[in-house]
């Protein structure tokens, strides 16, 4: 079967590797801690730069962690960051979720963050996500899910900016709800022991996502919208809260 073409919204300008490489596992992946322990072979799929793959690597010792991503400027990165950092037991691959190069029952963990929410078919990606995993693996996935997002002061012009965003991730396969749905997916997929958790991410300054945001919106073609967003992070009592659902589960022991 073949993959379909994927398009990233985020994209890989400059802003964006800014706001991808502030994430840690403690800060967007700790829903995932409880289930890590040393001598793990860990799978980190759309691993981006490799910032929490890293943190993953040194806090499975004696384990192994491969992180996975489709674009090879970012598996560049995660391999010139694990060389700085001297972490020895990470290596990074090129590759898609669709298809995941690894035999059966390779991993006794997979992780993936903010992936499933750019991808045009997130259930096959997951049935993948099952294939790969040991008997009684576990998987730990996260998304936004942009219905609860919180943002103000409120105006219809910010509504509609932030909308904008939300359909241009939409006209790129992505699904900018599929938060909620994270448990179901997993559940379809084969997944047992499903659990699901929100939590809330505060962006100060504004303007790590506003102009992320803007940038992309004047790329599309939106400059009204991106100048909005950049007027608007300029306010000095504004909020802009992203809802994350993080999504636990075991592979069937048999």
């Amino acid at each position: 079967m073949t993959a379909p073409i994927e398009t990233y919204t985020l994209g890989y300008d400059a802003y964006a590797m800014r706001f991808l490489v502030r994430r840690s596992l403690e800060s967007h992946g700790a829903f995932i801690l409880p289930f890590v322990v040393p001598g793990l072979e860990v799978l980190d799929v759309g691993c981006g730069p490799g910032v929490m793959t890293l943190d993953l690597a040194r806090r499975i010792g004696t384990g192994r962690i491969t992180g996975l991503d489709m674009n090879e400027a970012q598996v560049r990165m995660g391999v010139q960051a694990a060389a700085a950092g001297g972490v020895s037991n990470a290596q990074f691959e090129t590759g898609s979720a669709y298809a995941l190069p690894f035999p059966d029952a390779s991993f006794d963990l997979l992780f993936s963050h903010a992936l499933l929410e750019h991808l045009r078919e997130p259930q096959r990606a997951m049935a993948e996500f099952l294939r790969v995993l040991r008997p009684g693996g576990v998987l730990g996935v996260a998304t936004p899910d942009w219905g609860g997002f919180l943002f103000g002061p409120p105006s219809p012009a910010l509504t509609a900016a932030v909308q904008a965003y939300m359909g241009l991730q939409q006209r790129n396969g992505g699904d900018v709800s599929i938060g909620r749905r994270l448990g179901q997916i997993a559940a379809d997929a084969g997944f047992e022991q499903v659990r699901q958790r929100a939590r809330y991410e505060n962006y100060d300054p504004l303007s790590i996502i506003g102009e992320l945001l803007a940038f992309q919106l004047e790329d599309d073609g939106q400059p009204e919208h991106a100048a909005t967003l950049r007027a608007w992070q300029r306010t000095p009592h504004g909020m802009f809260s992203q809802a994350w659902v993080a999504c636990t589960g075991r592979k069937p022991l048999r």
